[in-house]
């Protein structure tokens, strides 16, 4: 997958088509989006404690089924938007909304 660098900022690895990167390279860019994977993690967890003081604060439960729901609905959707198996997506998205829902118990 190439993309354009013009509007987007790109490094110059990103001009070139997979075929023309050698495995360093393609490791160096796995490196970069693993890195930008946790970024957003952290940046999720970060808003989802914010929900979980907000509940504390209203008295609202931990759990909000309806809510869960539209999310693995998004990712589903967001998923075949790009292509990607929305089985494997969905099961990423329960473990973060899991993992969330222990944090917020364990803070209550």
């Amino acid at each position: 997958m190439t993309r354009n660098t013009a509007t987007d900022g790109g490094s110059e690895t990103e001009k070139r088509t997979p075929e023309e990167m050698d495995l360093e390279e393609l490791r160096e860019e796995i490196q970069t989006i693993d890195r930008e994977i946790v970024e957003l993690i952290a940046q999720r967890t970060y808003v989802a404690d914010t929900i979980a003081a907000v509940k504390d604060e209203k008295d609202l439960p931990t759990t909000d089924e309806k809510q869960e729901e539209q999310v693995m609905d998004r990712a589903g959707r967001n998923a075949e938007q790009f292509d990607v198996d929305a089985n494997l997506v969905k099961a990423i998205f329960r473990l973060l909304i899991e993992l969330n829902k222990v944090e917020q118990r364990s803070t209550r």
